[in-house]
């Protein structure tokens, strides 16, 4: 199941971006990652907003808010194509949550992380990329 993590230096998103930016995140994350908009799956798919503290975050050239997108998905379940919209569309939501233009792109890394087949469980089982696949296939065909 994917999950999506925003770190943020706090008071570096609009008000109305932080309110919205965990689940349009998720959202974007599941559209790429081409799973069925279902309950189940929307449900899966965890959103984490990680505010540091003022100070906490600066570079060696100044000290404008930067924003790391940390992506984490089972091995195989984005290619090289869609792993680039999934990069190029959490991007333009953050800079929308923090009220910034397209000219900013580069505060904004995202870093996707594919976990092994084998090193993911939930429910206190491991989980397979294949269960995920055949249950999202079934979820498709009740939706």
């Amino acid at each position: 199941m994917p999950m999506i993590r925003l770190t943020a230096p706090v008071g570096s998103l609009t008000e109305e971006g932080r309110r919205g930016v965990q689940r349009e995140l998720a959202a974007v994350l599941l559209r790429w990652e081409g799973a069925p908009d279902t309950a189940f799956f929307r449900g899966q798919a965890w959103s984490y907003l990680v505010e540091l503290p003022e100070g906490a975050q600066v570079t060696a050239e100044d000290e404008e808010p930067r924003f790391l997108v940390e992506v984490t998905v089972p091995q195989g379940a984005v290619s090289e194509r869609r792993k680039a919209g999934l990069v190029e569309e959490a991007t333009r939501t953050v800079l929308g949550a923090a009220g910034l233009g397209a000219e900013e792109a580069l505060r904004v890394w995202v870093l996707v992380h594919e976990q092994p087949d084998g090193t993911w469980g939930a429910g206190g089982s491991v989980v397979r990329y294949a269960d995920l696949v055949a249950l999202a296939k079934g979820q498709r065909a009740d939706a």
